[in-house]
């Protein structure tokens, strides 16, 4: 009976799918994309209330692992476990999820700030810290942990919250307590693998802050690496998990130095290939895979075990050949992508689950840039893995690297929807898309219980909310797929309904109502208007407040980058206006003031303020031409006629 069922079922699908129009292959990939997007997200509400059980009742932190002593420290339960229970919690919109993990963040900062606001071990049984004194090291190494695998692929998502201050106050504490001295200035660590967190963290905070302390300290770092030592003059260089985080990093400087400081670039460049070239050369197997460590100068495989972190690797090749136009590094990663189906069932990581994460990880943050049809497949058998490493209560091996599964379940159930998230994304709830070859997206949803909610559309992140001038490759950020762009006009279609046509901020938050088990097919495409004038694409035109404040804010970031003015985007500029001189005239007050305009420039203006009428004045900026000065507006005996005195004399 069972058996005559599932038939049933399989070809009620079937014609269902037949009759819902074209592209019938792209629809039941939606389908099934969403059935493997289910799983992923069960998958990672389970492993958060699983790990929440064990949370300490009295701190509410949760601990390292569940088999030695209770403890919450920094490098692994808030670097590995933690941040991905803020990400399931957000990525699902789970309200008491987000309660929970906003609470524990208040906790931590509480409990276990012991240097400054840097983090030290928390013993549950004492409830205090692990150790009688702190070490500074092992307090740098796990802040810088925290920072760059817990707190940075939160603020990639998240944009401004909570999680991003508290990456930019351990960043800073760590560079205060900076206690090594090298030709390049003081660093916090001469650990590769920390200084490769910073690295990543600082360039990264730069960019979404403006702050120029963020690029100092990150061309410092660099600086020591590549100008003032070479990796190159070391007798072991690690190409996995815990080594490899220096190269990673280099690139992001590299990339940052090529955009700010092409004069530190051109010295960067040779460094920075030497080491990508000698990687090649010594470091990978015949299908272009890495060894876990090699010794550069010898040329010495010192591991052959292959890294799962391939693709963290690969990320700064694919970075240095956006801005360097060479075709090896991308070869080199598409090599590497091509021949991963090869390794079904490989042994990563001892059994462990974590080590199918980072290499399954590696794999989609390649696929986003560089399509393999074989190399999707080999993530989709994967996951298989991870999947059945899951024991009842969420729980997967009991120790820290658990996070690390949820955030590649995360990262593959957002790959099987193009980027799309649904408000609440409960359980029962099956979203899944695909993408025709002319941007549109398909969309399939469905529940087994009735829904009222929202569809996410996803935006360009990097741009919108990083601010990068480009979407580099880079370790713990989750690939963009469809992006919204949010003053684009898009054709949507839901269902039987006649298309209409919607602004992109309003797909960030689309509302949507289903019934229990009957799918709604959905498409979404960019608006292609026939009458629309060829110029002036983002033209100011009658919208919603919610929907001109987007325009102003996309306008604004696109035009200050053509401009290459992106940093005043982001940058806290104090106004810190100064009086110069004071002139008493008939009808107004003419004053002239100095005042900041850019974080390393002040500027002169001219101000004048009537003495007749009521205050507040209408104001008007008078704007002199190129070769004028701000005197000139008030001078009637050349071509302005004086017009800014006129409009002062008539209390403006």
């Amino acid at each position: 009976m069972k058996k005559n069922l599932s038939i049933f079922f399989v070809l009620t699908g079937f014609l269902w799918l037949m009759a819902a129009g074209a592209s019938d292959t792209s629809w039941q990939q939606a389908e099934q994309n969403a059935a493997q997007s289910q799983r992923a997200v069960q998958f990672c509400r389970r492993f958060a209330h699983g790990w929440l059980v064990h949370a300490d009742p009295r701190s509410g932190l949760i601990p390292r692992n569940l088999t030695a002593d209770a403890y919450w420290n920094a490098k692994d339960a808030a670097a590995d476990n933690y941040p991905f229970i803020v990400l399931t919690a957000h990525i699902l919109d789970d309200h008491f999820l987000k309660k929970i993990a906003t609470e524990i963040l208040a906790r931590e900062e509480k409990l276990t700030s012991r240097l400054d606001s840097l983090p030290d071990d928390f013993l549950f049984a004492t409830q205090s810290f692990r150790t009688e004194k702190p070490d500074l090291d092992e307090i740098t190494f796990g802040a810088a942990e925290y920072a760059k695998d817990g707190l940075m692929p939160i603020s990639e998502w998240l944009g401004a919250s909570p999680w991003l201050e508290r990456m930019k106050q351990l960043t800073r504490d760590v560079f205060k307590h900076a206690a090594y001295d090298t030709r390049a200035g003081k660093i916090p660590s001469l650990n590769v693998e920390v200084v490769g967190d910073l690295l990543q963290v600082t360039c990264r905070l730069y960019w979404m802050t403006g702050d120029e302390e963020y690029k100092t300290w990150a061309f410092r770092l660099a600086d020591q690496y590549l100008l003032h030592s070479s990796l190159l003059e070391r007798d072991r260089l690690g190409l996995r998990d815990h080594g490899s985080e220096i190269i990673g990093g280099l690139s992001e400087a590299c990339f940052l130095a090529s955009h700010q400081d092409p004069e530190r670039w051109r010295r960067y460049r040779p460094r920075m290939r030497a080491v990508l070239d000698r990687v090649l050369e010594t470091g990978t197997n015949p299908d272009g895979l890495l060894y876990n460590a090699i010794n550069p100068g010898t040329g010495e495989v010192l591991s052959k075990g292959l890294a799962d972190t391939w693709g963290y690797v690969f990320n700064a090749y694919l970075t240095i050949a956006s801005i360097d136009n060479d075709p090896r590094y991308r070869e080199a990663a598409e090599r590497a992508l091509s021949n991963i189906h090869k390794y079904k069932d490989y042994d990563w990581e001892n059994g462990s689950a974590d080590g199918y994460a980072d290499s399954i990880e590696s794999a989609i943050n390649l696929l986003n840039r560089i399509p393999s049809e074989s190399a999707s497949g080999w993530v989709d058998q994967a996951m298989e893995f991870i999947f059945n490493k899951q024991r009842y209560d969420g729980i997967l091996e009991g120790w820290h690297g658990d996070g690390n599964s949820a955030r590649t379940a995360l990262m593959w159930a957002l790959a099987k929807t193009q980027g799309i998230t649904a408000s609440p994304w409960r359980d029962d709830l099956r979203l899944g898309a695909a993408r025709l070859p002319d941007g549109t997206v398909q969309v399939f949803i469905t529940v087994e219980w009735p829904w009222s909610g929202r569809l996410r559309f996803d935006r360009t992140r990097h741009r919108d909310q990083i601010y990068l001038p480009l979407d580099y490759p880079r370790i713990n950020q989750f690939p963009e797929w469809f992006t919204v762009s949010a003053v684009q006009k898009y054709e949507v279609k839901v269902g039987e309904e006649p298309p209409r046509v919607v602004e992109g901020v309003d797909l960030y938050e689309f509302p949507l109502i289903l019934k229990a088990n009957e799918p709604i097919l959905l498409t979404a495409k960019i608006h292609q208007d026939p009458a629309a004038p060829k110029l002036r694409t983002m033209k100011y035109t009658p919208r919603s407040r919610r929907a001109a404040v987007a325009w102003q804010k996309e306008l604004r970031s696109k035009l200050f980058g053509l401009l290459k003015m992106d940093d005043l985007l982001k940058a806290k500029i104090p106004f810190d206006a100064r009086l110069i001189t004071s002139e008493e005239r008939p009808e107004y007050i003419y004053q002239e003031f100095e005042f900041n305009s850019t974080p390393g420039r002040r500027i002169k203006a001219i101000v004048t303020t009537p003495r007749t009428g009521t205050p507040p004045y209408p104001a008007v900026v008078s704007i002199h031409g190129h070769g004028g000065s701000r005197y000139v507006v008030y001078d009637r005996s050349n071509v302005y006629k004086g017009f800014a005195a006129e409009l002062a004399e008539t209390d403006y």
